[in-house]
Formats: C-alpha cells, sequence, structure tokens
C-alpha cells in the first residue's frame, strides 16, 4: 500500500493477452521493479524505455517472493503465482493466501521499504507476529519464519467484511426516528441508552442483535448530555444520516478470535475518514463487538512535520508513537491515575511513563518516571531531522519540553519494528490495589524519517501565515490574549482563518485533509493546555472556543455567560496542531509554531 493508501499496481512484459492479477502482492513485484522503489514511478518508467521491464526480471521477482512465501503456503498446502495466476474470491486457493496477507509498501526515495505480515491468530495478548521485512534495493528476501497451520484461522473474506459495512449503511440509512425511539431535541438529535436503539437493522449489527451487548472502554452504547463520548453515539445524532462506510479492511486477529477492521467513513457532505471496527464471526457472518477495555487508550505510530513560522531553518520531520490515555477525573476532578507505564515487545528494554498534568484532557509522558519529569504531550518522538541539511543539530535541543528518544532511532532501526507491534499498558490508581492492564496493537509501524519526508502535510495559506507573523513577532509564547469582550461573542477566541474569512489552510495533492485541530498554550497561571475540535476534510477554516476543564489549577478560560467562554486575558496559544489519519491508522500530524525558539 503506497504511503497506506489503497492503490495496487501490477506489470506484464507481453502485449499477448491473458490474466494479469493486481494485488498486494502485485505491488510488492512492481516495487521491486520501479526506479527508487516508488511502483507509481513504473509506468513511467517504461515509457522512457520499452525494455526496463523484461519478462525475465518480473519471473526473476515473483520467484524471490513466493520462495520468501514458503513456510506460509507449507502451512496451508497451497502454492501461488502472484502475477498470473487465475484464482476465484472464495476464501480458497490463492484468494486464501491474499486473506492472509497484510502488506505494506512505503518509499522512501531510495528504495521502498516492505513489510509482509501473516494474519494469524496469536496465542496471547503480547505474541509477536509473523512477519518479513525487506527492501527493494536489496538482492534477497529472508523468508518467513515457520508458520504453525493451527493458528491460520479461517480469515474474514473481502465478502463478509463488505456484507458487514452494507448492513451499517443500511442502517443509518434510516431517519433518526426509526433508529432510536428517544426524543429528537429541538437541535434534531436525541439522547438515550441501548435500549432506545430499536430498528431491527441496526440492532442486528452487534453481537447478540443487542447494542447493549457492545462496550468500549468501559462504555455502553448510547449518548448523554454529558462525560466522555459513547460509541455509535452518531446513532442517536441525525447529521450521521445517510452515512457511507467502505474501504473495509481485515487487518488482524485477537487472541480471542474477534477481529480488527478498518473502514472509510463518509458523510453527505463528502467528509471522510478513517477508523476501526472490532467484530466476530457469528453464523458466517461478521457482527460487531466491543472490547473489555476499562479506560479509553491508544497507540498509534505518527508522522510529524513542525512549521516554526518565526524560524523557517527549524523546520523538522519526526516519527514516533502516540500513546493516547484518557485523563480520568474523579468526582474532586483530581485524576484517578497515578501514572500509566507503556511498554512493547517490539522495542525490548524501553519503558514509557505517562503521568496525569493539571489542564490537560489527556496523560502526558515524563522523563524521569514521575509527576516533576511531565513534558508536554503524550508523543514520544523516536527520530527527528531537520528539513534543511545545512541546519545543524537536532531537534531535540530546541524542544527540552517534548520527549525523544536517546540515543533517538536510525531508519534501519525504525523499518525493524514490525507493523503489528503489541504494546502493554499498566494502570496504576491513585487510590492503590491492583493495577489493571491492558494491550494495544498497532496496524502500522512508525515511518522512518525519510518515509516521513515523502508525506505532504497541510499548509498555513500565505495570507494568514503573513497577518500572524506581525502579530507574533517579539512575543516569546505566540498570540497572548486580553480582556474578554463578553458582549462580542466572537471576541478572543481562535478563528483560524485570513482576513476576509479566507481560508486558513491548504491541502495540497497527495495529503490528507486534517480531521483534528487542536491548539496547546498556557493559562495566565502558566499552567498548560489543550482545546481542541473535529474539523471536516473540506473545510480550510475553522474557529475554536475556549473549553474550560472541570480542575481547580484550570484558569485558561473565563465564563462571559451562560455556557459562554473566551480565553482569559494572559491567556496564550503557541502551536496549532493538524492531524489526519491514513487507512493503517497513522497519524499525519502538522503544526504550526508560534512561540519564539531559543537555541542552545
Amino acid at each position: 500500500m503506497l504511503h497506506d493508501d489503497l492503490t495496487l499496481y501490477s506489470t506484464t512484459a507481453s502485449a499477448a493477452g491473458g490474466t494479469t492479477n493486481v494485488t498486494p502482492l502485485t505491488t510488492v513485484v512492481v516495487a521491486q521493479l520501479a526506479p527508487n522503489g516508488d511502483p507509481s514511478k513504473l509506468a513511467a518508467a517504461v515509457q522512457a524505455d520499452a525494455n526496463a521491464v523484461t519478462s525475465g526480471a518480473i519471473s526473476d521477482k515473483v520467484a524471490q517472493l513466493v520462495a520468501a512465501l514458503k513456510p506460509l503456503l507449507d502451512a496451508l498446502n497451497t502454492s501461488i503465482d502472484p502475477m498470473s495466476g487465475e484464482f476465484q474470491a472464495n476464501g480458497t486457493g490463492q484468494d486464501r493466501i491474499l486473506d492472509t496477507l497484510n502488506v505494506s509498501v512505503r518509499p522512501d526515495g531510495t528504495a521502498a521499504n516492505i513489510e509482509i505480515t501473516v494474519k494469524a491468530q496469536p496465542a496471547s495478548e503480547d505474541a509477536a507476529p509473523v512477519s518479513i521485512v525487506f527492501r527493494t534495493d536489496e538482492s534477497t528476501i529472508t523468508p518467513l519464519p515457520a508458520v504453525d497451520a493451527a493458528a491460520l484461522v479461517q480469515p474474514p473474506t473481502p465478502a463478509m467484511v463488505k456484507d458487514l459495512l452494507d448492513r451499517i449503511n443500511a442502517c443509518y440509512a434510516l431517519p433518526l426516528n426509526q433508529r432510536v425511539d428517544s426524543t429528537i431535541g429541538s437541535d434534531g438529535n436525541a439522547f438515550g441508552e441501548a435500549v432506545n436503539v430499536i430498528a431491527p437493522a441496526c440492532r442486528t449489527l452487534f453481537v447478540g442483535d443487542d447494542p447493549a451487548n457492545f462496550v468500549n472502554a468501559g462504555l455502553h452504547v448510547g449518548r448523554t448530555s454529558s462525560g466522555p463520548r459513547r460509541p455509535f453515539e452518531s446513532l442517536f445524532r441525525a447529521g450521521p444520516t445517510n452515512l457511507k462506510h467502505d474501504r473495509g479492511n481485515f487487518e488482524y486477529f485477537y487472541p480471542s478470535g474477534d477481529i480488527a477492521l478498518t473502514y472509510r467513513w463518509t458523510d453527505v457532505v463528502g467528509n471522510t475518514d478513517n477508523d476501526v471496527f472490532n467484530a466476530k464471526i457469528v453464523d458466517g457472518a461478521l457482527k460487531l463487538t466491543g472490547n473489555s477495555n476499562a479506560y479509553r487508550a491508544a497507540v498509534r505510530p505518527v508522522s510529524e512535520q513542525k512549521d516554526f513560522l518565526k524560524h523557517a531553518n527549524l523546520m523538522y520531520n519526526a516519527s514516533g508513537y502516540n500513546v493516547s490515555v484518557d485523563n480520568v477525573l474523579d468526582g474532586n476532578g483530581n485524576s484517578i491515575f497515578s501514572k500509566v507505564v507503556a511498554t512493547s515487545t517490539a522495542l525490548p528494554g524501553r519503558e514509557l511513563v505517562l503521568v496525569p498534568r493539571a489542564g490537560l484532557t489527556t496523560l502526558v509522558l515524563t522523563t524521569d518516571g514521575t509527576a516533576n519529569g511531565a513534558v508536554n504531550s503524550s508523543l514520544w518522538r523516536m527520530a527527528a531531522r531537520y528539513v534543511d541539511p545545512a541546519q545543524g543539530g537536532n531537534p531535540s535541543s530546541i524542544e527540552p519540553g517534548n520527549l525523544f528518544a536517546s540515543p533517538q532511532f536510525d531508519d534501519t532501526q525504525l523499518r525493524a519494528i514490525p507493523d503489528q507491534a503489541t504494546w502493554k499498558l499498566e494502570f496504576f490508581l491513585a487510590a492503590g490495589g491492583a493495577n489493571p492492564v491492558q494491550y494495544a496493537r498497532t496496524f502500522s509501524r512508525a515511518p522512518t524519517v525519510a518515509e516521513a519526508a515523502q508525506m505532504p502535510t497541510v499548509e498555513m495559506t500565505p495570507a494568514l501565515r503573513a497577518e500572524l507573523l506581525p502579530e507574533i513577532q517579539g512575543v516569546q509564547r505566540g498570540i497572548v490574549f486580553p480582556a474578554p469582550v463578553p458582549s462580542d461573542p466572537n471576541a478572543n477566541n481562535i478563528d483560524f482563518s485570513a482576513e476576509g474569512n479566507l481560508d486558513g489552510w491548504a491541502v495540497p495533492s497527495g495529503a490528507y485533509a486534517p480531521t483534528t485541530f487542536l491548539v496547546a498554550g498556557r493559562g495566565p497561571n502558566n499552567n498548560r493546555f489543550t482545546d481542541s475540535i473535529t474539523v471536516r476534510t473540506s473545510a480550510r477554516k475553522a474557529v475554536i472556543y475556549c473549553q474550560p476543564v472541570n480542575t481547580p489549577s484550570d484558569n485558561h478560560c473565563t465564563s462571559v455567560g451562560n455556557n459562554a467562554y473566551q480565553y482569559a486575558q494572559g491567556s496564550s496559544v503557541s502551536s496549532f496542531i493538524f492531524t489526519a489519519r491514513t487507512p493503517r491508522q497513522l497519524d499525519v500530524r502538522k503544526s504550526f509554531e508560534a512561540w519564539t525558539v531559543s537555541l542552545p
């Protein structure tokens, strides 16, 4: 999958008729034949030189690939002809092989990094995936390790995945008053619990034909007027009517036999995003199921680019993991966690510790395992490199408030991390007692810095950049708010648009449009805060209003009326952060930094 999207490639050296398959495995072969490993570049190479691809070269690469897959072929007692072997999409033979593999193809400007993972059912939560990693510029491919035939549980076919998404679409095609029997408010939406979901088309999506059986991170299906977001809140809102789900892909098995599948949703005005469902096979069909986790937590790989508005020479690319854990508060506004410890079998000897920090809704990493060493975020930057090759040093030296690996990982080390790395999260409760444990398995590894540099990202429009620069010059913290104006609801907010209500950001060709917009800054008491909103993929400007946090030390917002807030005088905003998510659940993050960097 090129840059984690769903584009597939194939080739042939013959103009004669016949079968030419187009699959993830043919994409691997094309990448091996293409200049610099980028499969999208092979067609142009062939146009320039008709002899760029020969039947002998194709045969050599195919034979090499088949030999690398031999342990899997032996376990399934079958064979494969990736380029031209005819097969039916019925879950047997060559189709079974394709259903049993995940393939990633990541060009980095020099070659492509390829990973092939077997979708075997793991024996335990922390079991390592069965996979191989190689580069297109290598002369050999190390074969898969031995594959246990007993672990090769029959996977759901693409037809089964599509059937589930079609059934979900049929549920959301119903008007709100047919999906639920809750009272619909003046805003056109409803509140309710699982029992209020009444449409058979919706109820039968879930295990036991009952949405009450679906529990995710301790939360049941429903929608409430306050508190954390609940699973399938969209069933209770009018806006998601006719929401479409497609591009489903079975990713892996859990030890329980449940499956994880990725998919894309698209709303009626064309906004789209990528997400994940958990499901299980019941009587030959997929049914939605939750997880046994108590807390909302996830580990996702991150590709990041930081743009320092006042320091163009300091722009850098970084790669790492975001260990996101919601900061759950007790009745007094205090965190129920003293810390959370994250480890991964893919990174032996590494331990990440997260702690609560006043004013923030998620836990943050710490340099020393205690609250005293708390940094600004939950993003662990494993490697970072300035875009300008003439800029000396490393970005870690200008950002002591963030956690960088020490020593940092090189691209070879990052390539060795499996896509399906398992992470263990151990929760230490402030009240004491047993420490709950949860596991997370990623869909993709952190990219190499070279791969990250190949990914186009959202850009601030020149008009907005020209307006911001004079405002932040000479101001250490970025944008500092004046006194609130209660009579003006548009005062003291964050309006990310250019003068005249023009676009604030642009999405270049090939870039993923952001779906989350977050700002970070400090309150008048110097405590840190983050405020965020969901943005439509079609949006190119947005407004963020101050979002108070129910903790004693948070004072970055001021009440100016009934449920109305503005940023308090002296509050400041230093970072504007946009995040998009790829189909393989890689967060592509672009931040615009308004603060003044003090060079070491």
